[in-house]
């Protein structure tokens, strides 16, 4: 019978990946090396940032002593119960709080400036004679002007009627005050599907309208074409339920946004 043959022992020293990973490391540490002599250093931008590692976490200022003794380093895991002790310490909260007390201030001067204009325009809209025909509405970025579309707009069509050019007339001589501010006009609908030789569906329908209306604007005042802006918003943003004759009725609308300067992307 022959004997099996002795397996192999295995060779002194490191495994053979080991060897492998190392030749890896040091491809890696050369290529690292090239490009950071490549680079060009700002030294007092590099100086800056060791400073601030040196006094927010104490290193580079000791080697291995120093990262052993941080605040945050030195005990591990255990030292993230101290995290908000060390926020505090840094006075990152501080400048937080600070920053969250800046935007409210700021949020409450928009909310400010759209109310006093929101009041200067309903207040021109009650002396005119479209009162009801008007609804002004605001938020912190805007004033809306919300026009019926029956009032405007034959069913399916994006023509303007004769008897509303009056009003237009009146929303023109309005906006002409405003002249230097962002101007938007919106086109909704009613989610009942359209579908006719001119528009194929509420999207087109709520966009020509809304294209009319601007066009109008530019035949009959002054208002610099750059500083407004027109969309169809079809039957996405509903004010009311379509599920009824009056809701389908407000839905069809025309929107005209005036935004004030402290607006943003005004």
């Amino acid at each position: 019978m022959s004997r099996k043959k002795k397996e192999e022992e295995q060779a002194p020293g490191s495994p053979a990946w080991m060897a492998t990973f190392s030749d890896l490391m040091n491809l890696l540490l050369c290529f690292f090396v090239l490009l950071f002599s490549m680079s060009e250093i700002d030294v007092d931008k590099w100086q800056q940032v060791a400073m601030s590692f040196s006094e927010n976490f104490s290193i580079f200022s000791g080697g291995a002593t120093a990262i052993g003794d941080g605040f945050l380093i030195s005990n591990g895991v255990s030292q993230l119960n101290e995290l908000d002790d060390y926020i505090n310490s840094t006075g990152k909260t501080a400048e937080s709080e600070e920053f969250v007390n800046d935007l409210e201030e700021f949020e409450e001067k928009q909310l400010a400036a759209a109310e006093q204009l929101a009041e200067e325009i309903e207040e021109s809209v009650e002396e005119s004679q479209f009162a009801n025909e008007i609804d002004v509405d605001f938020t912190a970025q805007y004033v809306s002007l919300t026009l019926n579309g029956a009032l405007l707009f034959d069913s399916g069509s994006a023509e303007l009627k004769e008897e509303a050019k009056p009003l237009m007339d009146k929303i023109g001589q309005l906006l002409g005050r405003y002249a230097q501010s962002t101007i938007e006009i919106e086109g909704h609908t009613d989610n009942v599907p359209i579908h006719n030789a001119k528009f194929a569906d509420n999207n087109e329908l709520s966009s020509f309208r809304a294209l009319s209306v601007f066009n109008y604007f530019m035949e009959t005042t002054f208002l610099d074409p750059a500083m407004i802006k027109h969309s169809g918003r079809g039957e996405y943003l509903p004010v009311a339920d379509n599920s009824t004759p009056e809701g389908r009725a407000q839905n069809r609308r025309v929107e005209i946004k005036i935004y004030h300067s402290l607006s943003v992307g005004e």
